[in-house]
């Protein structure tokens, strides 16, 4: 019991710093006021009379939540690199303006009145994407002399799994369905990988195509990003002296710049079938085909795409709320959305079938 009073203050401690840290530096304030503000105000609730328990939970509710949303970064990721409209989110839903055509650029002009042109721009509403965690059950005979914080480490595992899923439907929705000229999709041109179900290896070359095709369509040098599966990582690994001698700088946290994309490496890109003759993307979450499944890099312009988080809740029920089972719930719902402002530059490395 000791032991559980003790983790009880540590966590309230440490979640007192958290918070307090936010408050301080949004109402810029010293930090030693607002960490010390959270920690009377818990300590307030902790000998509060037990018809406060709904308020007690609830200040928990928003120290958690608070803690879910300040960590949730995705860090060494691709998706840090995307610009966030956070602020322009109502309703869980953002609204994104397609923007008309660039203007004409005119050289030595000596014709005036110089010509006027409208662009017409279209507002389109784009709901976000709903994730909600199955919820965790924390009984109170698992709490009773547990040596670590369980809740602790059962909120971080939540947020965890909601970055990876999140990230997984980013990547998903950045890629191009089908290969067009403004939206490209490059298969790889190396040799079999020699596997049962085998694959031609993406090379240097396939890389340079992707850096050439962004060339030609305009799309500025800076912020371009390459986020490569892990079958692409191994290709190259094998084929690329360079990029094995530099790859030890993405385990370390740095971002890999070569052939003029800052490189990323993530597991959860989509997956490529051949339909109807047709190279496609399939659709998200759909279930696995070894036999045809195609592995996929992506390639894009950071500064076309946009992500959006709406709502974060926490779902909490407390043993005390469940005489029969006296055990805890914990679940969280989160509003994302990752998607391209314009599909423009937009590409996909797909590994050829041998």
């Amino acid at each position: 019991m000791k032991t559980k009073l003790i983790l009880s203050i540590l966590v309230t401690l440490m979640l007192s710093v958290i918070v307090g840290g936010v408050v301080a530096a949004w109402l810029e304030i010293p930090p030693s006021y607002a960490i010390g503000g959270c920690i009377g105000i818990s300590a307030l609730l902790s000998f509060a009379p037990p018809q406060m328990n709904v308020l007690r939970t609830g200040v928990l509710k928003e120290l958690w939540t608070g803690e879910l949303i300040d960590k949730f970064r995705y860090e060494n990721l691709f998706l840090s690199r995307i610009p966030s409209a956070n602020q322009f989110v109502g309703n869980n839903a953002v609204h994104i303006a397609d923007i008309g055509a660039d203007p004409e650029v005119l050289i030595n002009n000596t014709t005036y009145p110089i010509p006027a042109v409208a662009r017409t721009d279209s507002d389109v509403s784009i709901s976000l994407d709903k994730f909600d965690t199955k919820n965790t059950v924390i009984t109170d005979d698992e709490l009773y002399g547990l040596p670590y914080d369980k809740p602790g480490s059962v909120i971080r595992q939540h947020r965890e799994v909601l970055e990876e899923k999140t990230a997984e439907k980013s990547a998903h929705s950045l890629a191009p369905l089908i290969s067009t000229a403004a939206a490209p999709i490059i298969q790889t041109t190396g040799a079999s990988n020699a596997e049962s179900v085998a694959r031609k290896r993406l090379t240097p070359t396939d890389v340079i195509k992707a850096k050439r095709t962004l060339d030609d369509l305009k799309v500025p040098r800076r912020n371009r990003l390459l986020v490569l599966c892990s079958a692409h990582v191994e290709d190259l690994l094998l084929l690329d002296e360079k990029f094995a001698l530099q790859y030890k700088s993405m385990r370390t946290g740095e971002i890999l710049a070569m052939y003029g994309f800052d490189i990323y490496e993530f597991s959860g890109n989509p997956l490529y079938k051949v339909t109807g003759g047709v190279l496609t993307k399939k659709a998200f979450d759909a279930a696995a085909d070894a036999t045809n499944d195609q592995a996929a890099s992506l390639f894009f312009y950071s500064e076309r795409a946009v992500q959006c988080r709406g709502d974060v809740t926490m779902y909490y029920s407390k043993a005390e709320q469940d005489p029969s089972n006296r055990q805890s719930l914990i679940g969280f719902r989160v509003y994302h959305i990752c998607l391209p402002k314009k599909t423009d530059g937009f590409g996909a490395l797909v590994a050829a079938t041998v």
